[in-house]
């Protein structure tokens, strides 16, 4: 992950204690799967910074238990609850921070992962621990889907979630086709061509600078910016057969 400026050197340094403590407790450990762009970070896939924590249930039934044990977790690291859905497995934790720097950790357990998601246990070299996590074909089908999902859901459009495409596109990275029919209805070829017209028509400059500015130290931020866009599409039209 890319290592934090001033100004988030405190979030990193709760995120980073938060998620020992889920990968030190024997349940958590092996009930809860590491995802998203932290989890990529972590893994070395990305070099950006990330601030939320992301994670899918292994199952259903363990939904209750999970919550207890997170919520005693919390507990014991000092953290408040800000606030937390009463339908799913979402947290928005409080901590002491200095003027008007970040001071809320958002913490996401989804528990109907897609059936098509694949996971391994990896090494988190950073903190010297095991997480069951998705693959790296899993990981990148669901950031293609993001960027899309996330304008249908919300009328929101993330610049990370192009970065991120663009540099597992830039690493090779295969993606899963059963998991784009599971979540899009469509074949690889087809969702691929949708998601190059969706960049082209709705990714602005702005969207690109606002989002990323602060997750990128500056040079990689301004070396990027202004290609990031036209080279992610180039790298998609490749992918289509």
């Amino acid at each position: 992950m890319l290592p934090a400026n001033k100004e988030n050197a405190l979030h990193k340094s709760i995120m980073i204690r938060v998620l020992i403590n889920i990968l030190d407790d024997p349940f958590l450990s092996k009930s809860l799967y590491f995802k998203g762009g932290t989890c990529a970070s972590m893994l070395g896939y990305l070099d950006r910074f990330s601030v939320d924590l992301d994670f899918d249930i292994k199952s259903k039934k363990d939904q209750s238990t999970v919550r207890t044990k997170l919520e005693s977790l919390f507990d014991n690291l000092q953290l408040t609850i800000n606030d937390k859905s009463e339908k799913v497995i979402q947290y928005y934790l409080k901590y002491d921070a200095l003027g008007k720097s970040r001071n809320t950790l958002k913490i996401d357990a989804v528990d109907s992962p897609f059936v098509n998601n694949m996971y391994e246990k990896l090494i988190l070299p950073e903190i010297n621990r095991y997480a069951i996590c998705q693959t790296k074909e899993t990981l990148f089908t669901n950031k293609l889907v993001a960027l899309v999902d996330r304008y249908e859901k919300n009328k929101s459009i993330a610049g990370r979630d192009l970065y991120d495409i663009h540099s597992f596109l830039q690493q090779g990275f295969n993606y899963n086709e059963k998991l784009i029919v599971e979540r899009r209805g469509v074949n690889a070829n087809s969702y691929l061509k949708f998601l190059i017209d969706f960049i082209d028509k709705n990714i602005t400059q702005t969207i690109i600078n606002q989002d990323l500015n602060y997750l990128l130290d500056y040079e990689k931020f301004n070396a990027i910016r202004k290609t990031l866009k036209q080279e992610t599409i180039t790298m998609l039209q490749t992918r289509i057969i």
